[in-house]
């Protein structure tokens, strides 16, 4: 039986969130999509609320997944202990709340997903990623598992791709909000990007004012970042697994802009 996989690219503020809540179920319904995994980490900018990720789930993702802004919003914590429909990065410390591995159901049975946070130039100190996916593997006991790797450096990402290849379905990064051109399957049959993308603001700076980010880069003094203005865009994949080996068989990347949907 084949499990068709959208994975979304970080949804970022009000309108990535409000562009998501418009389109997911249509875009499920066109593309005869059989699960979901939405990236919700900046869906407050920085962070999630409580009411986001209802939002998010009630606008047709089964899972949700975060990174390093897991807990920008305390107001989270809770949430993250008693939903086990959202995942913060397994290799965060233990004493934080919630959980980074979760299985659910599907057409074609059960389905892993696994969190993940990356350690280069990330700014902070989780427990090693790659030591992390070698323990939670002896864990799971499904056919599929997909795993969301939330990392700065595409050689950091490209390098976990190889290690769990074969013995993940999929694997894809977020976090950098731009879609990498290298979408494939690796040899020993799981699928792979190195960057969905996000789900925001097209004229933009990773889903910010253009203005903001260039002052900072000039060395101005920060200010509380701000989703950009204007027309939005959802950046994600679509992994197709062979349920009977677990490994993917295909690779589609989709790009919806909401004035112009386009799939390339």
């Amino acid at each position: 039986m084949e499990l068709r996989v959208l994975a979304v690219g970080d949804v970022c503020g009000s309108s990535g969130l409000r562009l998501v809540q418009q389109r997911l179920k249509a875009l499920r319904r066109e593309h005869r999509i059989d699960f979901c995994v939405v990236n919700g980490e900046n869906a407050s900018v920085v962070g999630i609320t409580p009411s986001q990720a209802e939002a998010l789930l009630d606008a047709g993702a089964d899972v949700i997944t975060l990174g390093n802004h897991s807990y920008n919003r305390r107001e989270i914590a809770p949430y993250l202990e008693d939903s086990p429909y959202i995942l913060r990065p397994a290799n965060d410390s233990p004493l934080y709340p919630g959980r980074g591995l979760g299985v659910y159901d599907s057409k074609a049975g059960p389905v892993t997903v696994i969190s993940l946070v990356g350690r280069c130039n990330m700014g902070f100190g989780p427990d090693n990623p790659f030591l992390t996916a070698e323990r939670l593997l002896k864990q799971a006991d499904t056919g599929v598992i997909l795993v969301d790797f939330h990392a700065e450096a595409s050689s950091e990402k490209l390098a976990m791709g190889y290690h769990l290849d074969g013995r993940v379905s999929a694997l894809w990064g977020t976090h950098t909000h731009v879609p990498t051109a290298d979408l494939q399957i690796l040899p020993k049959g799981t699928g792979y990007v190195t960057d969905l993308g996000m789900t925001g603001p097209i004229h933009s700076v990773l889903g910010v004012r253009v203005e903001q980010s260039i002052a900072s880069f000039r060395g101005g003094l920060n200010s509380r970042y701000e989703t950009a203005p204007g027309p939005c865009k959802l950046e994600a994949a679509i992994f197709t697994l062979d349920t009977s080996t677990g490994t993917c068989i295909k690779t589609e990347r989709i790009l919806y802009h909401d004035t112009n949907p386009t799939r390339g």
